[in-house]
């Protein structure tokens, strides 16, 4: 593997097909394409200014580097891709990708990141702004994710979430086959429309959770009071612990908490309208 040291390249693909070698201190200046249709490239210490600086790269390992703003859409159809100790200050980052591990990165603008990567992998990673980071992404394993992004996770498939600290709104809707364990969710409309959602010790938060669920399984976890009309039109397994604001028009299933404020069922609810709803400290 060759090795570039502490020189700047820009202008329009000024690195193109490049292939085995390491980058240090290597600044990518203004320009498009800096690093396109690489493979196998490690860089570190490097500075990332112009545009789409990081496309069609397979096998790459990125440490200690930094994505200026004007960096935006960096790495996109790019494979087999570690990053690690990175700031990303750029939105759009992580498109149309395989198999992409990301640990201590902080990104400053997490507008529309993570869009269709397969095999992703998290490790103490924050997000800040932006919308819909996650969106359409599937076989996902984070531990160590904080974020306030707006609308995260909307429509991914397979993920494992463990330690997530989310401030949110419209999380996990239209997800399939998603776990997330010991967590801290707060936001408007947690998880509607998705199917086989867990949730295990979290702690929910803000209005309107967990409605038009399929296969919905809590574990242990505890709401905030202001978390009303829960479940509405959902199948759910539930254990509770503490009490809850309002329950309301749950399709199905088998409720345990120690109290609820009102269950709400009128005219809505939707067949079988079977749902247990057992109250342990209940006189």
């Amino acid at each position: 593997m060759k090795t570039i040291k502490n020189q700047s390249f820009g202008g329009e693909r000024p690195l193109f097909g490049l292939a085995d070698a390491r980058l240090e201190h290597v600044t990518i200046t203004e320009g498009e394409s800096g690093i396109k249709c690489c493979r196998n490239i490690e860089a570190d210490n490097c500075r990332f200014i112009g545009k789409y600086p990081w496309w069609h790269v397979d096998g790459s390992l990125i440490t200690n580097c930094f994505f200026e703003v004007g960096s935006r859409s960096a790495i996109w159809y790019s494979d087999n891709m570690v990053m690690r100790d990175c700031i990303i200050d750029a939105p759009k980052f992580f498109r149309e990708m395989k198999n992409l591990e990301l640990e201590n990165v902080q990104m400053n603008d997490a507008d529309e990141t993570f869009w269709r990567v397969d095999g992703l992998k998290v490790h103490n990673v924050r997000l800040h702004e932006g919308t819909y980071p996650f969106m359409f992404s599937s076989n996902i394993y984070v531990d160590g994710l904080v974020s306030d992004s707006k609308y995260v996770f909307q429509y991914v498939k397979n993920a494992e979430i463990h330690n997530a600290d989310i401030t949110t709104k419209d999380a996990f809707w239209e997800t399939e086959n998603v776990t997330i364990y010991d967590s801290r969710l707060d936001g408007e409309y947690l998880g509607w429309h998705s199917k086989n959602l867990r949730l295990v010790r979290c702690h929910i938060t803000g209005e309107q959770p967990l409605c038009y669920v399929e296969g919905l399984v809590l574990e242990d976890c505890t709401f905030g009071p202001d978390c009303d009309r829960m479940f509405e039109d959902s199948d759910v397994q539930a254990t509770i612990l503490g009490s809850v604001t309002e329950i309301k028009n749950p399709r199905t299933g088998h409720i345990t908490l120690d109290s609820v404020g009102t269950v709400t069922i009128d005219e809505f609810i939707k067949a079988p309208a079977n749902c247990i709803i057992e109250q342990r400290n209940k006189a």
